[in-house]
């Protein structure tokens, strides 16, 4: 099996912190590489005085972390979650990936990716999939590509299992940052009468596209467009979700409201714990009443509607 390996390079400072999110991304654990206290350390614990060349040559000033990750785990969504933590808490950083590859690497991860069920009425089946029982949910059939949302990371299911709370009565749905539009394509079989979705990354509209007609939606009930956030959108809608970083869901909410029905809910996910209060401030000062709060492994789910 095959692992992807990331390493994380930041000042000693932050070494701790960054440590701190890494063992939260690593079940395996992980690798400090810190040379900052070698002479002192190769004489207290190795107890040698003389310490090779090479060594002494490494940077003393950064701290190296390695994580291994295998495909079950998922090295893209590891990243992903690796990057909002490390910004959230104003660490600078580098990140680096590689992996022990063989010619089928980008491939090897479908194995683990396995139908899921999520919340009372869905299950996300891989199309590659053959065999599978839905016992009596509604399927959504995905192809994910390299586009973020497949339904196993924390995020995209707690944004999944809100949006399903809230379909009764929804007519009209937009997915901001759609990436695979795993949301989008759900809110039409959950009900909705038509949906609407967008991303600025062009290989995300194409797969957004393809997972809409593998459901069997297209235009004009299922649009997908390229765009940053709503600046391609018009129309109003009775949900809005944004499955995204906090930062753009702090961009986003200074204008969403020219795109909610009257009484239409709007449902932010992606968020981590260590942005709430900002993000709560935010909502507050724009007109927003936060209805509902969800969380799983530190990330947050909001439900909210504009005053």
């Amino acid at each position: 099996m095959d692992f992807t390996e990331i390493i994380l390079t930041v000042q000693n400072r932050h070494a701790d912190t960054a440590a701190d999110v890494a063992c939260m991304a690593a079940r395996g654990g992980i690798y400090v590489e810190d040379y900052s206290h070698l002479e002192q350390e190769a004489r207290d614990i190795a107890h040698i005085d003389l310490i090779d060349e090479e060594l002494l040559q490494k940077d003393r000033t950064h701290t190296k972390i390695h994580l291994y990750i295998s495909p079950e785990d998922n090295p893209a969504e590891t990243v992903s979650y690796l990057r909002e933590r490390l910004t959230a808490a104003s660490i600078p950083y580098e990140m680096t990936e590689s992996v022990c590859r063989n010619e089928d690497w980008e491939n090897n991860w479908k194995a683990y990716f396995k139908p899921m069920p999520v919340g009372e009425k869905l299950l996300i089946h891989p199309v590659w999939v053959d065999d599978y029982d839905a016992d009596g949910r509604t399927v959504l059939h995905i192809e994910p590509g390299v586009s973020f949302g497949t339904g196993t990371h924390e995020t995209t299911r707690l944004c999944l299992q809100t949006i399903e709370k809230h379909m009764e009565g929804c007519r009209t749905f937009l997915d901001v940052g759609c990436g695979s539009g795993i949301l989008s394509v759900a809110a039409l079989l959950l009900g909705a009468e038509s949906a609407e979705a967008v991303d600025i990354d062009p290989l995300a509209v194409k797969m957004a596209k393809l997972n809409g007609e593998l459901n069997g939606f297209t235009e004009p009930r299922y649009t997908v467009l390229e765009g940053n956030l709503t600046d391609k959108v018009s129309g109003t809608f009775d949900i809005v979700a944004a499955n995204i970083v906090a930062d753009a869901i702090l961009l986003l909410s200074k204008d969403i409201k020219q795109f909610l029905n009257p009484g239409a809910l709007y449902i932010t996910s992606g968020i981590i714990d260590l942005r709430e209060a900002e993000i709560l401030e935010t909502f507050d000062r724009l007109g927003f009443e936060v209805l509902e709060r969800y969380e799983e492994g530190g990330w947050l789910c909001f439900v909210t509607r504009a005053n």
